[in-house]
């Protein structure tokens, strides 16, 4: 069978190619090779900028150069697996492609050992995939989750001043604000993205085993750390690992990745929330015309996105935390282990991404059923016994609470009758009384 959505292993690749086809410039072997190829480039201009003795006049400016990877196709892509085939190293192929580069532009031939010049594989995977996963951070997943995020904005908002019974334990509880519980989701997630923002992509760039030995060997006097750092801050907009084996120290993309999923960990209870909320049938969903909610029971509109994002979510997070522990552990200076996981590393994006478009759509088809609240609301005015027992403490009234658990933990339904009925025989004065009776579910909501 010939690769195609239907034939795909992966429903990243598969089902959910729609959803995902944004993170292929950033994740797949294409991408890698172009990422490898970007960085290999720079790296040369960066040595003629430095600049080395040997490349001083070279006679082809930078912008000729930057075509090589900017004007990259799959067909180049295509022509270094061609020389992978031969070389078996995926790193290696590059550095001959970008050599047969060179010979198409023509005159280059002694400035041709220069490129990937003393450099190791590492510098240039340890390099790339942090490029690869800024840029897609950048351009596809902040976007989204902004998106997310001021979607519940806009819910909070709207829904404000909508008083609703709050669950403890599952059970009734002082009562919330709609909006405002829908605001929680979103400071969370606003609180998190910004301590993902704040997480610096690394990179690796050192040399064979992090020191520069091949660089030093060759020129003594150049301070190659001050070169390393501004090569990979200045050229690339990474931060530099100072000291390193062979390969990244990964604690960066480590932390990264275990702040990629704290905010899914947010986003399955926001999915769970509205599932239940969806249940309990606060909401509605918009149907659409020709869909089945059920294949047995008509009536059904399943709330099928927030199951299919927790689902997603839940294979993401689990790849994310065994990037986050693995990466950072490897034997003395390096061995492949690294290597082998880094290729993952776009599934779970794909999954998030498949996750954050699916609550967007469960949350974009609600439809707010105010009745319902509201009756579940009048069914609970025993909620209102711990402002009661609140203010009759403030007037220092004898044993309010229990008073009040004597009231309400009977086994017997609470209505207003029963609240009214309470606080009329209450020794409190007028005004108090009067005070108490302005309490209902409607209005004891908080600030």
């Amino acid at each position: 069978m010939e690769l195609d959505m239907l034939t795909a292993v992966s429903p990243i690749d598969g089902r959910y190619r729609g959803k995902t086809e944004a993170l292929a410039a950033y994740f797949s072997e294409y991408a890698l090779i172009r990422y490898r190829v970007r960085v290999e480039v720079e790296y040369f201009i960066a040595l003629i900028h430095l600049p080395l003795p040997q490349l001083q006049g070279f006679p082809v400016g930078d912008d000729r150069l930057r075509d090589i990877y900017l004007g990259f196709t799959e067909q180049d892509a295509k022509r270094i697996k061609q020389i992978e085939a031969v070389t078996n190293h995926d790193v290696k192929a590059v550095e001959y492609f970008i050599k047969e580069r060179f010979d198409s532009i023509g005159g280059l031939e002694e400035y041709k050992e220069f490129i990937h010049f003393g450099l190791t594989s590492q510098d240039i995977n340890n390099t790339s995939i942090p490029l690869s996963i800024k840029e897609a951070l950048e351009h596809v997943y902040y976007p989204l989750l902004e998106e997310l995020i001021a979607q519940l904005q806009t819910y909070a908002d709207d829904w404000k001043d909508v008083p609703m019974l709050a669950k403890t334990h599952g059970q009734p509880a002082s009562p919330t604000r709609l909006g405002k519980e829908v605001m929680v989701f979103a400071y969370r997630l606003r609180r998190q993205l910004d301590m993902l923002r704040a997480c610096p992509v690394t990179a690796k760039f050192g040399g064979a085993t992090g020191n520069f030995n091949a660089h030093h060997v060759a020129y003594p006097r150049q301070d190659w750390r001050e070169f390393g750092r501004r090569f990979v801050e200045e050229c690339l907009g990474l931060e530099r690992e100072e000291y390193t084996t062979q390969i990244s120290n990964y604690d960066g993309l480590g932390a990264l990745f275990d702040a990629m999923r704290r905010i899914n960990t947010i986003i399955i209870d926001l999915d769970r929330d509205f599932w239940q909320y969806v249940s309990m049938e606060y909401f509605r969903q918009k149907i659409k015309a020709g869909e089945v909610g059920s294949s047995a029971m008509p009536h059904k509109v399943n709330p099928i996105d927030f199951e299919n994002s927790e689902g997603n979510l839940g294979i993401a997070n689990a790849i994310l935390a065994h990037l986050s522990q693995k990466l950072p552990v490897s034997r003395l200076q390096r061995d492949l282990t690294d290597s082998t996981v880094l290729r993952n590393v776009g599934i779970p994006f794909g999954h998030t991404l498949i996750s954050i478009q699916s609550t967007l759509k469960g949350l974009r088809k609600l439809v707010l059923n105010e009745e319902a609240i509201r009756r579940d609301l009048e069914g609970c005015w025993a909620v209102c016994a711990e402002a009661i027992q609140t203010i009759l403490r403030r007037e220092a009234y004898p044993h309010p609470y229990e008073a009040l658990k004597a009231l309400t933990r009977t086994g017997k339904g609470i209505n207003e009758a029963t609240i009214r009925n309470f606080i009329e025989e209450l020794n409190v004065s007028k005004s108090v009384k009067e005070e108490l009776r302005a309490i209902t579910p409607y209005t004891y909501t908080g600030i």
